[in-house]
């Protein structure tokens, strides 16, 4: 197999992981949605806790996966500076994305003890 053969089938890989990282966050908040609704119908008291918790997990678990996508899609290209400088953008949002979603979920900072 030549290298032009195995960067296409990588660069198919990472388009399938864009994709699920996509179908993640939309069937996870689909489902949260889904759910919460059925639990107001319950009249459960905490409901949009519940919902906040949800959609947030699955943003967490499909940014995760975008993530990967755009690191492999940089590193089978030729990447050049410019590349290289946005794959570092996108990462550095999509982590301060995760890091605020997951302190709003939790309550508190990664480091601090529960």
């Amino acid at each position: 197999m030549d290298i032009v053969h195995l960067k296409m089938i990588i660069g198919q890989l990472a388009q399938y992981l864009e994709a699920t990282g996509v179908a993640i966050i939309v069937v996870g908040v689909g489902y949260s949605v889904v759910k919460y609704v059925i639990d107001l119908i319950k009249r459960s008291d905490d409901s949009y806790s519940l919902l906040k918790m949800g959609v947030g997990k699955t943003i967490l678990l499909g940014l995760e996966v975008l993530i990967a996508a755009d690191i492999i899609n940089t590193v089978i290209t030729d990447p050049e500076l410019k590349q290289v400088f946005a794959l570092g953008v996108i990462v550095l949002i999509r982590t301060f994305l995760s890091f605020s979603l997951q302190v709003e979920l939790e309550g508190r900072l990664p480091w601090q003890r529960a």
